[in-house]
């Protein structure tokens, strides 16, 4: 299902991350949720397809949607804006995840871009449509 002019629903609910078996209950847990999931991720889409029209580049999303049960898996609360469908964690080729980050803060200032979460790691850039400002840094030196 195509959500914006460069953005499939598949690239929000797969992942590398997960293995074949976790991959299908993924999807299940979407379908269960679709009802409350897809209007974020639909949201979701146009804000990255906002970042994507700006830098002219692709962006590749690791992960996107994590269901709770994943996430408790992982040893994770559970509180994460990826269980809501409100979160992608992302990689542009070419740009470092800091250029990433700047560009969204850049976007976000413009009007251009939702104001939401923004954390800036190492190998890849987190935004999210959370509503609030979030800032973090994972980065290692």
């Amino acid at each position: 299902m195509k959500l914006t002019k460069n953005f499939s629903l598949d690239e929000f609910i797969e992942s590398r991350f997960y293995d074949e078996e976790s991959q299908e209950s993924v999807w299940e847990s979407y379908n269960e949720n679709i009802g409350e999931l897809l209007p974020y991720i639909s949201k979701l889409a146009s804000q990255l397809q906002a970042l994507r029209d700006s830098i002219n580049k692709p962006i590749f999303i690791n992960i996107s949607y994590r269901p709770l049960w994943w996430e408790h898996k992982q040893g994770r609360s559970g509180n994460s804006q990826h269980c809501l469908g409100k979160a992608a964690d992302i990689v542009v080729p070419g740009m470092t995840p800091d250029e990433v980050a700047d560009k969204i803060e850049e976007l976000i200032s413009n009007g251009d871009m939702l104001q939401g979460g923004l954390g800036r790691y190492n190998t890849f850039t987190h935004y999210d449509i959370r509503k609030t400002k979030g800032r973090w840094d994972f980065r290692t030196k």
